[in-house]
């Protein structure tokens, strides 16, 4: 009791946990939030905030009270199509960059060194093709490929072949500078995951009996299937949200969800149309959202091989 009152409190109280034995004991998950707490807040601000403003805005009608009509527009012959040729312009350059990419992963895996100086190269080229987009690459193939660009001059002297002048502006176009920039970007995804298959399953594989067809089809792919898959969708989504260089090629034309959206919003004819924009892009997270789910299934159906 003495020593409780020397120390300057009453006696039968002990002395409370300090502020410092408290960041002592609890350091690792303090540190913890200090890490997390800026991831969620970016995605608050940057993802949740405006997927929530997005589906609140398209059951918002013009007098801000809830309704129904936003979405009439969506059966409509041009939404319809332009939401066709998105997902079509998708799918199929992600298709191309999923191949291609998957198949430049596997050629670099066997043929160069992990450390070496082609593999180190590859890496560090796709990471700068994987982010060249938007006006820049649009112009890229215009000076090139254009109705005066470099190469469309040098085909037509040397070999007198005339290169259409609206081939630039047309899906199929589209679709060769959509793939400029996901064959990179699967390259980067999709060579760890080439990475990690071990020499040691074909060589177990072959010691049991099995040749090479036995061992991509229930080794290998089975393995790289759910990380295939996961590149494939991340590459769709890509491309189904790309903008700036589709607006620089289609400027006129709105043929594309994206280009849509951005038509509604800089309407002033009817400045009541942006409501319709939200509802494009509401339905645009909807597409994902399904995507997304089918991937899961696939995911967890592709699973039960590993």
């Amino acid at each position: 009791m003495s020593v409780a009152l020397a120390q300057g409190r009453p006696a039968g109280k002990t002395a409370g946990p300090s502020a410092t034995s408290f960041v002592a004991a609890h350091r690792k998950e303090l540190g913890t939030v200090g890490v997390t707490v800026p991831f969620f807040a970016y995605t608050t601000c940057f993802l949740l905030v405006p997927t929530i403003i997005v589906v609140v805005g398209a059951f918002t009608g013009a007098d801000g009270g809830f309704t129904l009509a936003n979405f009439a527009r969506l059966a409509e012959p041009n939404t319809i199509a332009s939401f066709g040729t998105s997902i079509t312009v998708s799918i199929i350059s992600a298709v191309i960059g999923s191949v291609v990419g998957a198949l430049a992963s596997y050629s670099l895996v066997i043929g160069a060194k992990p450390d070496g100086l082609l593999r180190r190269m590859v890496s560090a080229i796709s990471s700068v093709l994987a982010q060249f987009g938007g006006v820049m690459l649009a112009f890229a193939f215009i000076a090139t490929i254009g109705i005066n660009g470099v190469g469309t001059m040098l085909l037509q002297q040397l070999f007198g072949v005339t290169v259409d002048p609206n081939w630039l502006s047309s899906l199929s176009g589209l679709i060769v500078i959509y793939s400029y920039f996901q064959i990179p970007l699967m390259i980067i995804v999709f060579l760890p995951a080439v990475d990690s298959i071990r020499t040691e399953w074909r060589e177990a594989t072959e010691s049991l009996g099995g040749n090479t067809f036995q061992y991509w089809t229930r080794v290998a792919c089975p393995i790289l299937a759910p990380r295939f898959i996961s590149a494939f969708l991340l590459l769709f989504a890509n491309a189904f949200s790309a903008y700036a260089t589709a607006a620089a090629l289609f400027s006129q034309r709105a043929i594309l969800v994206p280009l849509m959206i951005q038509g509604a919003m800089r309407n002033e004819m009817d400045p009541n149309q942006q409501g319709f924009a939200q509802v494009l892009a509401f339905a645009m997270v909807v597409v994902v959202a399904i995507v997304m789910l089918l991937s899961h299934i696939i995911e967890k159906r592709a699973g039960r091989w590993q």
